[in-house]
This record gives C-alpha cells, structure tokens and sequence, in this order.
C-alpha cells in the first residue's frame, strides 16, 4: 500500500471514529423537558403538564445510538489493526474491507431510521392523526438532526475507506498481462 494510500485510509478511519462517537454522545445526552397548558374541561383551571422527550423513547434513536458506539468501537479496533499491519496480509486485508461495508450498512440502516422518524416529529402525518412534535422540542429534534448528520458523513468515510482499499487490493493483487 503506497504512503497517500496508508495516510489517507488513516485520516479516514480517525474521522470516522470521532464522527461515530460524537454522534453517539449527542444522542446520548439528549433531553427536553416542556411545560404546556392543559385545560380538562371549561369548568377546571388551565394546568402546566410536563412533558417529556429522551433518545430511549424511540426504538430508531436506540438503533441509531447503538449502531454508532458499534461504528465507533469498530474504528477504534480497525485504526488498531491497520496501524499495528502496516504490511498487511491479503486476508487481515479482505476480514477489513468486509467490516467496513458491514458498518456501512448498519449505519445507513440506523441513519434512516431515524430520519424517517425525525420527519415524523418534524412533519406529523395527518392521516394517522399524528401531531408534529418538533415545534414543541425544538432543541431535542435540532440535536437528532445534528446526530444524524454526524453519523451520515461517518457513513461516507466508511465508503471512501471501502473504496480505498478496493482500489488497492485491486492494484496490487490483479493479474498482469
């Protein structure tokens, strides 16, 4: 593997663990908690309910969360690994790339998950009767949408990673004519 090659793939896999574990984190931390004026009935004075919205309350958030510290966790261990072989054998070569395209999936999956979700709050879905939420926590849907986009730039330096190493293992183990 050349030395633009190897730096490269490296910037790629810091970037993309940092990304993945930033996202992770914001998620993780995110909460809101909204007083609004309820009245039960004309007879009854106006009451401030709080409500509440944390990530764990919808299962795509659980998924985005738990597919970023997975992405995460794999970068940390694949820096480790390309690191440590920087001869790399043909198949330490083929287990990586394998991963990478498995991370790929896994966070384009968990990345519209939550985006069709997040559209949902956004946007409501007057068929179903369901209200937008976002107008109400704005700040909990600014930092999903924040998240996501993380998580989607981390999932576009896993393809570049993807394309890097087919590129090289083509170069260097295609048959010569």
């Amino acid at each position: 593997m050349s030395a633009k090659v190897s730096i490269c793939e490296s910037i790629l896999r810091v970037l993309a663990l940092l990304l993945t574990l930033a996202a992770a984190i914001v998620i993780g931390v995110n909460k809101q908690t909204e007083f609004l004026p309820i009245q039960f009935s004309p007879a009854f004075p106006v009451v401030d309910v709080a409500f509440k919205a944390k990530w764990h309350y919808l299962s795509a958030l659980v998924y985005l969360m738990v597919a970023n510290i997975a992405a995460s966790a794999y970068a940390a261990i694949s820096t480790l690994i390309v690191l440590a072989t920087r001869t790399a054998e043909i198949g330490v070569a083929q287990t990586i790339i394998i991963f990478d395209v498995t991370v790929v999936g896994l966070l384009f999956s968990a990345n519209g998950a939550a985006l069709a979700v997040g559209i949902i709050g956004y946007k409501g879905n007057s068929h179903l009767q369901w209200n937008k939420v976002c107008n109400v926590f704005d700040n909990f849907c600014d930092r999903i949408a924040i998240s996501i986009v993380m998580s989607l730039v981390a999932s576009f330096a896993f393809i570049g990673l993807v394309a890097l190493a087919v590129l090289s293992l083509q170069k260097r183990f295609a048959p010569r004519s």
